[in-house]
């Protein structure tokens, strides 16, 4: 086992932070000529949280949003796809939710964030539950809830009870440009969260960013890895996009591939595959195991419009797994 995971807790995971709302464009093309949108439930945790349930773990939720029709549009949709939503708090009026709005174009795709003091960064000290930390074998904390307070320090309090109740905590590092105020800032507190979690994902490039200031100038994913392994982290996960992913553990390294795709748009992809590789953790397969599984999560989620809805359930990842040649980086 990677994780020391206490498989007697009676729930899976309770996530913690940015649920928003996504506005993806319905016309292939620059945003400037784009004219309608739909209305998704977002935000990494959110979307892997309905991921996770997807696949048929027990999930909850610790967050906060609006008290207007964006809220509760948030709150129902986790409801509805069978996440435990009573621990979603209300913000003042006034505070609103996040709102992305996702550009889809051929090869790439970019997105406009708003979040200048949104309602998930409200999360506060007081409302955390520490009997229901204490109930889920794992705690995923997305790194966006770093950026402010008082979600920052909301963040250290609940790292700290599932320390001291033996849930494992994740971290997925969910860098945001322009959701920080200085780059400092985010490799500050980036660095503290990591040291302090049992496993950290994120890809190259926000490893990059947690290290400019204490590990200045390094690429290395082995490196990356090595400071984390020695502070006590069990598992750290670089994902390398189209050339998969490489985990690190005490044991050494595993390199995780691919499964083709028809690729509408890449958001999403690194949220299916936290959302597929955690399950795979939590029924104790091998690593080999939880990277397919992480793969052709995340091939299924991209070929789809949204990323919270387009996130598979566990019939359709195996099948597509069965259907599929999978490719390791080095062999593509």
């Amino acid at each position: 086992m990677y994780l020391k995971i206490d498989q007697s807790k009676p729930n899976d995971v309770v996530a913690f932070g940015r649920a928003t709302i996504d506005l993806y464009a319905n016309e292939i093309g620059p945003m400037e000529d784009a004219v309608t949108f739909t209305k998704y439930v977002g935000g990494s945790p959110a979307n892997t949280a309905v991921a996770m349930s997807h696949l048929g773990l027990n999930v909850g939720y610790i967050g906060m949003v609006s008290d207007d029709q964006f809220g509760r549009f948030i709150t129902r949709y986790l409801s509805e796809q069978g996440v435990d939503t009573s621990h979603i708090a209300i913000a003042a009026p006034g505070i609103r939710s996040g709102v992305t709005m996702g550009e889809i174009k051929p090869g790439e795709c970019s997105c406009f964030m708003y979040r200048r003091d949104c309602a998930d960064l409200h999360i506060s000290c007081a409302q955390l539950d520490e009997d229901y930390i204490a109930s889920h074998k794992l705690l995923l904390i997305s790194g966006t809830s770093l950026t402010h307070s008082p979600a920052r320090e909301a963040v250290f309090l609940a790292i700290d009870i599932a320390k001291r109740h033996g849930v494992a905590v994740s971290l997925d590092l969910d860098y945001r440009e322009g959701t920080w105020d200085s780059p400092e800032e985010a490799s500050i507190y980036y660095t503290l969260a990591a040291r302090q979690a049992d496993m950290v994902l994120g890809t190259r490039e926000e490893f990059d960013v947690m290290e400019s200031l204490f590990h200045r100038g390094n690429k290395d994913d082995a490196a990356s890895a090595g400071w984390l392994l020695e502070a006590g982290v069990s598992l750290v996960s670089i994902k390398q996009g189209k050339k998969g992913s490489h985990i690190f553990t005490s044991q050494g390294k595993t390199v995780g591939g691919i499964y083709p795709a028809q690729v509408l748009k890449t958001f999403g992809a690194g949220d299916a595959y936290s959302s597929a590789f955690t399950f795979g953790l939590l029924r104790d397969m091998t690593l080999d195991q939880a990277l397919r599984y992480a793969a052709a999560a995340s091939s299924i989620t991209i070929s789809g419009h949204s990323c919270s809805g387009s996130t598979p359930t566990l019939p359709q990842v195996e099948e597509y797994m069965q259907s599929h040649q999978y490719v390791l980086a080095d062999e593509a």
